[in-house]
Order: C-alpha cells, then structure tokens, then sequence
C-alpha cells in the first residue's frame, strides 16, 4: 500500500502534534509502559535538545502530521516516529531516505533489542548492527549504522 505524503521541514506550530504521535506510537510498542507520564520529561526534551540541536522533517497526509524523523549533524538519528495506518506504506522508508540525504556519509541510531519490527526495517533500508548497550531506562539496545 502506498500513500500519499509530503515531507517538509519542522515548524514550532508542529510541536503538539508531533509529541501527540510520538506518544500514541510508542504507547502502541510498548502497552505495558505508561507514556503519558513520560510526556512532559518528553516536550522539555523535544524543546531542549532536539528541536534546537537536530533537523526535524516532518510527514504530512491530508493536513495532518503522521511522520517525523530527527537527525543531528553528527547523523546521529535519534527519533523515526510513523504513525499506526502509515506502517508499510513506505513513510518511514522516506523518512530515513531523508535522513541519508541529510548526513550522507553515515547515520547512526539505538533500538530497543526487542522491538524486532524497527530492527528488520533497518535492516532491509541498509543498516548494521554495530554494538549492543543498555539504555537509561535499563533496556538493551542494538547500535546500528547506514554508510552508502
């Protein structure tokens, strides 16, 4: 299924819509974790470090934001957040495809060792696992890198 979609740049009026999606997707990965406490530690981290440290391109469908992808200048990707209906439509796929566009010499990311969806999807889009680590909040994650 293929949908339609337009990338653009991060605009501060996105902000709650873009904390909104994060939160319903991570909420739908991970039921057993309750985001909605984590929200506000999420909007101070989004206003605080990666609106002003990463790019920000945001999807939109229909005048609504159903995507973002978040990378520094160092290519490190720290968020690749899709909504729900727009798995396997080829959003996130463009997303990371922006990303490499962005830092076109190498992108780097974590992901949580149990979330075997994102892995596989990294892998099919070129990705490597690279390490393993545990997160701040006790989790193994995989380090994973793209070079072209």
């Amino acid at each position: 299924m293929t949908a339609s979609f337009t990338l653009r740049p991060y605009a501060p009026a996105d902000e709650d819509a873009a904390i909104d999606l994060w939160l319903r997707t991570w909420q739908l990965a991970y039921p057993a974790i309750d985001f909605t406490k984590r929200v506000d530690w999420w909007r101070e981290r989004w206003r605080d470090e990666l609106v002003p440290q990463t790019s920000i391109v945001v999807a939109e469908q229909d005048g609504a934001l159903t995507g973002f992808v978040t990378i520094d200048g160092t290519g490190y990707l720290d968020q690749l957040v899709v909504g729900p209906e727009q798995w396997g439509t080829g959003l996130a796929q463009a997303l990371v495809d922006e990303a490499k566009r962005l830092s076109p010499r190498e992108v780097t990311l974590k992901v949580n060792a149990d979330n075997h969806r994102a892995i596989k999807f990294y892998d099919r889009s070129g990705f490597e696992v690279t390490g393993e680590e545990v997160n701040s909040s006790g989790r193994p994650v995989l380090n994973m890198r793209w070079r072209p």
